[in-house]
């Protein structure tokens, strides 16, 4: 008696281009409900306005998610001086605003020095951390501010390529699970005159590149058969994270 047909089984990472406007678990979502793929996980979240690097885990290669998340970031983006909100980005209610002072990318750069290294950075209040087991942004949304604990992350880079007023361009080499909007945030803090994250595309996570991925809208039109030629394989991932 012949065997029912076998539903594809597909294990590695896929590694996609998210675009701003879906969440990191809509983009899980859609390729589970996609391909048919029960197990389905991705290694770092995404902001919604985010966009760049998302990696994919598929089948036995959700085992790996530790590993892979805990990887280093780059980030590019920019950010709007002069201006606060509450969730330290463009989607957030403006909180203040303030008069520019002079500034430069060379004075840019000399004030992000102090947001280098080991520092300790404390969670926008609009931000999926919890307090007592609820989010801190379901908090926000009832107009709650609540102390925060700080964490340690480690900054190997910050720096301003372009300033035109009021927005400055920069490029974060950072440890897993910094706020690059806590960053915008602080540093305009620092000058006095307050900021928000703008923008922000994340270029790598570990050995991963965002130039390497395939585009959200592409992967929707790909073929099924087609996918097993974009996954890094299991034993690619291995290897790649082996220790050199």
């Amino acid at each position: 008696m012949p065997r029912p047909p076998q539903e594809p089984e597909f294990n590695g990472a896929l590694l996609i281009d998210k675009p701003a406007g879906p969440t990191s678990h809509d983009v899980v979502d859609i390729v589970r409900l996609l391909y048919g793929i029960k197990k389905v996980g991705h290694c770092g979240t995404l902001d919604p306005a985010a966009t760049g690097l998302l990696i994919l885990l598929l089948g036995r290669a959700t085992k790996l998610s530790q590993k892979l998340t805990t990887e280093d970031k780059i980030y590019e983006g920019s950010l709007e001086l002069g201006k606060s909100t509450d969730s330290f980005d463009a989607q957030g209610a403006v909180t203040a605003t303030a008069v520019l002072p002079a500034l430069d990318c060379d004075a840019l750069n000399a004030a992000a020095q102090e947001y280098t290294g080991d520092i300790q950075q404390q969670p926008p209040m609009v931000s999926a951390v919890k307090k007592d087991g609820v989010p801190l942004y379901k908090l926000a949304r009832k107009g709650k501010t609540v102390e925060r604990e700080a964490k340690p992350v480690h900054i190997y880079s910050y720096e301003f390529s372009e300033y035109n007023e009021p927005v400055g361009h920069f490029r974060v080499y950072c440890t897993k699970g910094t706020y690059v909007r806590s960053l915008a945030h602080d540093l305009g803090q620092s000058l006095g005159c307050g900021a928000h994250l703008r923008t922000l595309h994340r270029t790598a996570s570990g050995k991963f590149e965002a130039k390497d991925a395939i585009r959200l809208e592409e992967l929707v039109k790909l073929p099924e058969a087609e996918l097993p030629r974009r996954l890094v394989s299991l034993l690619e991932l291995v290897q790649l994270l082996q220790p050199e």
